[in-house]
């Protein structure tokens, strides 16, 4: 799976690159998302120098060297890897309001090319939990409380050892943010997905199963796995 995707967006980093100066991508850090990255910074023919890199959420309350905040995990998958044009890393601060205002005005600055993210156990994209989703959300970036579920799987993925120590809030991309990116790149692999799958594919189109409303994005490719594919 990681590898049909990662050749997938390849091909369409190759085929922007030919015909634009750049290339702007969101990237999605989690364990389920390691093995398509991995394939993807080894792909051959990609003029990294030209793609500008953002990501989609991070943790509110890590110490900034702790291994679980999202861009240390993408500086060691991607960004660390590969020569980008431009890294921007969300780092909360003292002020994470105003963090993510400065994030969605970088954001805002071009279009977005490429978004590739996953579906979490709730049904979340991002970190836009059933409670706080919001599919006409006014803000293209924000501060959200995450329910326990997501927090349980972060303990699940083996990311922290109790739900205890994963943090309560975060910094996200909103869901009308992620829609409006041109082209979308769904992975979604494990048995532990496969509910959320089949509400996202089978479901009404509702912030219950956030991933649902993928369905609504012209051109949004989703990757399972056996274990994932609600129909196997």
């Amino acid at each position: 799976m990681g590898d049909a995707a990662a050749g997938d967006i390849a091909v369409e980093l190759r085929r922007r690159l030919a015909s634009q100066a750049g290339v702007r991508m969101v990237f999605a850090s989690a364990p389920s998302q390691a093995d398509v990255l991995n394939a993807l910074v080894r792909a051959p023919g990609i003029d990294w120098a030209r793609v500008t890199a953002f990501h989609m959420d991070e943790y509110i309350g890590l110490p900034k060297a702790a291994p679980q905040r999202f861009a240390n995990w993408l500086d060691a998958y991607v960004f660390d890897r590969v020569p980008l044009a431009a890294v921007y890393r969300i780092d909360p601060g003292d002020n994470p309001a105003e963090t993510a205002r400065q994030y969605a005005e970088r954001l805002a600055a071009a279009p977005i090319d490429i978004v590739q993210l996953g579906i979490g156990v709730n049904g979340h994209i991002a970190f836009n939990d059933p409670p706080v989703a919001d599919f006409a959300d006014p803000l293209d970036v924000k501060v959200v409380d995450l329910d326990l579920e997501c927090r349980q799987q972060q303990v699940d993925d083996e990311c922290f050892e109790e739900v205890s120590q994963v943090p309560e809030q975060a910094i996200t991309l909103t869901v009308p943010r992620l829609l409006r990116a041109d082209r979308l790149f769904c992975m979604v692999p494990t048995r532990a997905k496969r509910a959320a799958v089949d509400a996202a594919l089978n479901g009404p189109v509702a912030t219950s199963c956030p991933a649902s409303v993928l369905r609504r994005h012209p051109a949004c490719t989703l990757y399972l796995d056996a274990d994932s594919d609600p129909e196997v």
